[in-house]
Protein backbone atom coordinates (compact mmCIF):
# COMPACT_ATOMS: atom_id res chain seq x y z
CA UNK A 1 0.00 0.00 0.00
CA UNK A 2 1.02 3.35 -1.29
CA UNK A 3 1.65 6.27 1.55
CA UNK A 4 -0.76 9.24 0.84
CA UNK A 5 1.24 12.03 -0.28
CA UNK A 6 1.63 15.27 2.22
CA UNK A 7 -0.59 17.46 0.16
CA UNK A 8 -3.54 14.93 0.19
CA UNK A 9 -2.75 14.37 4.17
CA UNK A 10 -3.12 17.99 4.46
CA UNK A 11 -6.10 18.63 2.44
CA UNK A 12 -7.71 15.63 4.24
CA UNK A 13 -7.30 17.69 7.12
CA UNK A 14 -8.27 20.85 5.97
CA UNK A 15 -11.84 19.30 4.83
CA UNK A 16 -11.98 17.63 8.66
CA UNK A 17 -11.49 21.01 9.31
CA UNK A 18 -14.38 22.40 7.48
CA UNK A 19 -16.38 19.69 8.83
CA UNK A 20 -16.01 21.19 12.43
CA UNK A 21 -13.67 18.58 13.97
CA UNK A 22 -11.34 20.14 16.71
CA UNK A 23 -9.35 16.78 16.58
CA UNK A 24 -8.51 17.61 12.90
CA UNK A 25 -7.30 21.46 13.40
CA UNK A 26 -4.67 20.59 16.06
CA UNK A 27 -3.85 17.69 13.57
CA UNK A 28 -3.06 20.39 10.85
CA UNK A 29 -1.40 22.72 13.84
CA UNK A 30 0.80 20.06 14.63
CA UNK A 31 1.73 18.90 10.75
CA UNK A 32 1.90 22.76 9.43
CA UNK A 33 2.58 25.59 12.31
CA UNK A 34 6.60 25.20 11.70
CA UNK A 35 6.49 25.86 8.53
CA UNK A 36 3.77 28.48 8.61
CA UNK A 37 5.62 30.13 11.72
CA UNK A 38 8.70 30.62 9.71
CA UNK A 39 7.24 32.25 7.19
CA UNK A 40 5.21 34.84 9.65
CA UNK A 41 8.76 35.45 11.04
CA UNK A 42 10.09 36.14 8.19
CA UNK A 43 7.09 39.11 7.24
CA UNK A 44 6.49 40.43 10.81
CA UNK A 45 10.32 40.11 11.84
CA UNK A 46 9.30 39.70 15.36
CA UNK A 47 8.66 36.16 17.40
CA UNK A 48 5.83 37.40 19.60
CA UNK A 49 4.29 38.85 16.89
CA UNK A 50 4.66 36.13 14.26
CA UNK A 51 2.98 33.99 17.24
CA UNK A 52 -0.22 35.98 17.13
CA UNK A 53 -0.17 35.93 13.28
CA UNK A 54 -0.29 31.91 13.60
CA UNK A 55 -2.75 32.14 15.88
CA UNK A 56 -4.86 34.94 13.94
CA UNK A 57 -4.21 32.01 10.54
CA UNK A 58 -5.42 29.32 12.22
CA UNK A 59 -8.87 30.81 13.45
CA UNK A 60 -9.29 31.83 9.66
CA UNK A 61 -8.67 28.27 8.68
CA UNK A 62 -10.90 27.52 11.32
CA UNK A 63 -13.95 29.47 9.69
CA UNK A 64 -12.98 29.27 6.02
CA UNK A 65 -11.51 25.80 5.50
CA UNK A 66 -15.11 24.62 4.23
CA UNK A 67 -14.15 26.77 1.33
CA UNK A 68 -11.03 25.08 0.28
CA UNK A 69 -10.83 23.65 -2.77
CA UNK A 70 -7.81 21.11 -3.04
CA UNK A 71 -7.90 21.64 -7.26
CA UNK A 72 -7.36 25.46 -7.31
CA UNK A 73 -4.47 25.36 -4.73
CA UNK A 74 -1.88 22.95 -3.27
CA UNK A 75 -2.59 23.23 0.78
CA UNK A 76 0.39 24.53 1.98
CA UNK A 77 0.21 27.42 -1.03
CA UNK A 78 -3.18 27.98 0.67
CA UNK A 79 -1.78 27.80 4.17
CA UNK A 80 0.95 30.45 3.52
CA UNK A 81 -1.32 32.94 2.21
CA UNK A 82 -3.51 33.10 5.02
CA UNK A 83 -0.55 33.54 7.09
CA UNK A 84 1.15 36.03 5.42
CA UNK A 85 -2.57 37.73 4.64
CA UNK A 86 -2.59 37.61 8.50
CA UNK A 87 1.03 39.12 8.74
CA UNK A 88 0.24 42.18 6.42
CA UNK A 89 -2.99 42.87 8.01
CA UNK A 90 -0.60 43.25 11.86
CA UNK A 91 2.16 45.27 10.24
CA UNK A 92 -0.68 47.72 8.78
CA UNK A 93 -2.54 48.01 12.26
CA UNK A 94 1.03 48.63 14.35
CA UNK A 95 1.79 51.26 11.18
CA UNK A 96 -2.01 52.89 11.75
CA UNK A 97 -1.14 52.72 15.72
CA UNK A 98 2.14 54.20 15.57
CA UNK A 99 0.75 57.10 13.26
CA UNK A 100 -2.03 57.70 15.67
CA UNK A 101 0.46 58.14 18.27
CA UNK A 102 2.87 60.63 16.47
CA UNK A 103 0.04 62.68 15.69
CA UNK A 104 -0.85 62.97 19.26
CA UNK A 105 2.26 63.52 20.29
CA UNK A 106 2.51 66.40 17.54
CA UNK A 107 -0.87 67.92 18.70
CA UNK A 108 0.04 67.94 22.33
CA UNK A 109 3.65 69.40 22.03
CA UNK A 110 1.91 72.28 19.72
CA UNK A 111 -0.59 72.79 22.51
CA UNK A 112 2.20 73.17 25.29
CA UNK A 113 4.43 75.18 23.43
CA UNK A 114 1.60 77.37 22.52
CA UNK A 115 0.15 77.61 26.12
CA UNK A 116 3.25 77.97 28.10
CA UNK A 117 4.56 81.64 26.99
CA UNK A 118 3.23 84.16 29.63
CA UNK A 119 4.69 87.33 27.98
CA UNK A 120 6.89 88.13 24.62
CA UNK A 121 10.61 87.12 26.00
CA UNK A 122 9.32 83.74 27.53
CA UNK A 123 7.79 83.46 23.82
CA UNK A 124 11.05 84.10 22.40
CA UNK A 125 12.94 81.69 24.72
CA UNK A 126 10.28 79.22 24.54
CA UNK A 127 10.16 79.32 20.60
CA UNK A 128 14.03 78.82 20.12
CA UNK A 129 13.96 75.79 22.73
CA UNK A 130 11.27 74.32 20.67
CA UNK A 131 13.15 74.84 17.50
CA UNK A 132 16.07 73.15 19.32
CA UNK A 133 14.55 70.64 20.40
CA UNK A 134 12.50 70.18 16.97
CA UNK A 135 16.03 70.05 15.19
CA UNK A 136 17.26 67.85 18.25
CA UNK A 137 14.51 65.06 17.92
CA UNK A 138 14.68 65.03 13.63
CA UNK A 139 18.22 63.85 14.67
CA UNK A 140 16.54 60.56 16.13
CA UNK A 141 15.28 58.01 14.61
CA UNK A 142 12.09 57.51 14.21
CA UNK A 143 11.93 54.67 17.04
CA UNK A 144 13.67 56.60 19.41
CA UNK A 145 11.89 59.74 18.38
CA UNK A 146 8.75 57.95 19.15
CA UNK A 147 9.54 56.63 22.69
CA UNK A 148 11.61 59.45 23.99
CA UNK A 149 8.17 61.47 22.88
CA UNK A 150 5.45 59.36 24.55
CA UNK A 151 7.43 58.62 27.72
CA UNK A 152 8.06 62.39 28.44
CA UNK A 153 5.16 64.29 27.33
CA UNK A 154 2.54 61.51 28.43
CA UNK A 155 4.16 60.53 31.51
CA UNK A 156 4.31 56.53 30.69
CA UNK A 157 6.69 54.34 32.16
CA UNK A 158 8.92 52.16 30.37
CA UNK A 159 6.84 49.27 31.29
CA UNK A 160 3.39 51.14 29.94
CA UNK A 161 5.16 52.03 26.75
CA UNK A 162 6.51 48.54 26.34
CA UNK A 163 3.06 47.29 26.39
CA UNK A 164 0.94 50.68 24.43
CA UNK A 165 3.97 49.83 21.40
CA UNK A 166 3.86 46.48 21.90
CA UNK A 167 7.68 46.17 22.05
CA UNK A 168 10.34 44.20 24.62
CA UNK A 169 10.69 46.18 27.85
CA UNK A 170 14.79 46.16 27.09
CA UNK A 171 13.97 47.58 23.65
CA UNK A 172 12.36 50.49 24.70
CA UNK A 173 14.47 50.84 27.66
CA UNK A 174 17.71 51.03 25.33
CA UNK A 175 15.83 53.42 22.63
CA UNK A 176 15.05 55.70 25.77
CA UNK A 177 18.43 55.82 26.69
CA UNK A 178 20.40 56.73 23.64
CA UNK A 179 17.81 58.67 22.58
CA UNK A 180 17.84 60.75 25.58
CA UNK A 181 22.25 60.97 25.34
CA UNK A 182 21.32 62.08 21.47
CA UNK A 183 19.15 65.21 22.73
CA UNK A 184 21.47 65.85 25.30
CA UNK A 185 24.52 65.76 23.32
CA UNK A 186 22.65 68.14 20.03
CA UNK A 187 20.94 70.31 23.01
CA UNK A 188 24.41 70.91 24.21
CA UNK A 189 25.41 72.60 21.09
CA UNK A 190 22.30 75.03 20.80
CA UNK A 191 22.86 76.45 24.84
Amino acid sequence: MIDPSPDAEIIELIDRVGRREEAALRQLYDRTSPRLFGLALRVVRQREWAEDVLQEAFLTVWRVAGDYRGTLSPPMAWLGMIVRSRALDLLRRRTADRAQLTQEFDELLADTLESDSPNPMDLADAGEQAWALHQCLQQLDDKQRQVVSLAYLRDLSHSELSEQLKLPLGTVKTWIRRGLEKLRVCMGHFA
